[in-house]
């Protein structure tokens, strides 16, 4: 955006304020965003995880993970009973895929590490094969150009650690430490930019509160252990990989939505505060030392039960860098039979907006909105926006997609991104969720997320058009 469109804007709306769909489309009709209006050291990228696209479940070693575990013993949970046993194939189609990367002008890479397939039983005997296909990834990407950032967890804990209680474990702590410095002893030479978590709150409210997603566990019992445990890990971890990469680039990412009141109500308000803690503070707040927000969710006192000796100390973790990912907002009202929270989100297609296949409700705002509230916080140095995409019903006709909503909802988005940044936030990077279309946990394979399609039956690459034009705005 021009300096005279934004002053526009400004003068319009005045700094901090929520702007309407139609507003920030007419002010940018006549403007293109350009990759250089973010700046020279900005960091673009493609986001993706290993267990969603990797496949290769059992070869060369790999031990199995709670998602292997969850989609083999509870194949009900999954949209289609699908699984994500060969998914995108990614284990032996990798330098096609970083090639392509590299074709489309993409910096820069963010892919996880899979516990299972380093570290088969989660502690112990480090399995070569599995470190030796990392390091084929890692050098494959610098030969290309693309830049690796790399998540030491997404969603994947072996196991053979469940078994032991998982995340409930305390032992949980020490497992980690072990697995994180494998990762950063094998492959911090090369890879400088590290994140720890992908989205803590996503993975212990759906895997140990609401039993959506694996390991299958629900109800409070196992998820205030699992929210502290991983609490403690964020630090440990983040110690770890200071520690043992070299200049190293060091942070953790957080799911998080802008939360707002339905219909503006009192009673509603006090339930999106609420909400707000579970959704977006529950994590950064101990990470940053300023401990867990009882206050404004009294039910976290049980967590109180799980806080050992130095665990206040050890809990926060100075990060280089703190990752933000945001596909919604959350609007929440006022439900006394829901434990601890006492609220429930208002459906997505009753606010007027359009929504995604995921049934996530579209508004650009929002990303502002997030990136607005985290700034806030005096800890964080910097903000990434390290996921940010949409599903749509992607349909290839004559050998192409066309996907002219998802190139509308990430240009949307980013407008909004630059709008927090030229308001003096320190956002330095952006990642597309995803590179290619994936197995989407619970939901299998319906959801396309990628900005390049998959034909699941030949593994065939598609890059659709929101890649072709995000190709060109990288170019250019």
């Amino acid at each position: 955006m021009t300096r005279e469109a934004w002053l526009k804007l400004s003068a319009v709306v005045g700094a901090g304020t929520l702007v309407p769909n139609n507003l920030l489309a007419a002010l940018l009709a006549d403007e293109q965003l350009k990759r250089s209006d973010f700046g020279k050291d900005f960091v673009w990228g493609t986001a993706s995880a290993a267990y969603q696209i990797e496949g290769g479940w059992n070869e060369d070693g790999k031990g199995e993970s709670i998602w292997d575990h969850f989609v083999h013993h509870h194949p009900g949970k999954i949209e289609k009973h699908e699984t994500a046993d060969k998914a995108d194939d990614f284990y032996h189609l990798y330098n096609d895929d970083i090639e392509l990367m590299h074709k489309m002008h993409i910096p820069a890479s963010r892919f996880s590490i899979g516990w299972s397939r380093v570290i088969p039983q989660g502690t112990g005997q480090v399995n070569q094969k599995g470190i030796d296909f990392y390091n084929r990834v890692i050098d494959k990407c610098l030969k290309e150009n693309v830049e690796p950032w790399v998540t030491c967890y997404h969603w994947d804990l072996p196991q053979a650690l469940q078994e032991k209680g998982g995340w409930v474990n305390r032992d949980v702590i020490k497992w980690f430490e072990e697995y994180v410095g494998v990762c950063a002893r094998n492959f911090g030479d090369r890879v400088k930019n590290w994140m720890v978590f992908n989205e803590p709150a996503a993975f212990t409210a759906l895997g140990y509160l609401l039993g959506m997603h694996a390991p299958g566990k629900m109800g409070f019992k196992p998820f205030w252990p699992a929210v502290h445990h991983t609490v403690m890990c964020h630090g440990a971890g983040g110690r770890i990989l200071k520690s043992n990469v070299k200049n190293g680039n060091i942070g953790t990412t957080f799911s998080c939505s802008s939360v707002d009141a339905w219909k503006d109500k009192e009673i509603n308000k006090k339930a999106a505060v609420r909400g707000d803690v579970m959704i977006n503070r529950l994590f950064i707040e101990p990470t940053l030392g300023l401990g867990y927000p009882v206050k404004d969710l009294p039910v976290l006192k049980h967590i109180q039960k799980y806080i050992k000796e130095d665990d206040e100390k050890n809990m926060p973790f100075e990060f280089d860098f703190i990752g933000l990912q945001n596909y919604n907002r959350d609007v929440v009202k006022y439900l006394g039979l829901v434990p601890g929270l006492h609220g429930i989100t208002v459906s997505p297609k009753k606010l007027g907006h359009p929504v995604t296949d995921m049934g996530w409700e579209v508004l650009p705002e929002g990303i502002y909105r997030i990136i607005k509230q985290f700034a806030a916080y005096k800890g964080i140095k910097k903000i990434i926006i390290t996921e940010n995409g949409a599903a749509f019903k992607d349909e290839v006709v004559n050998g192409e997609i066309h996907d002219p909503q998802r190139t509308q909802f990430i240009k949307d988005y980013l407008a909004q991104v630059l709008r927090a940044k030229k308001e003096g936030v320190n956002v330095g990077g952006y990642f597309i969720w995803s590179f290619t279309d994936n197995f989407e946990w619970a939901d299998g394979y319906r959801p396309k997320f990628g900005i390049v399609g998959v034909d699941y039956k030949t593994e065939k690459r598609i890059v659709k058009d929101s890649g072709k034009w995000f190709s060109e705005f990288l170019k250019a």
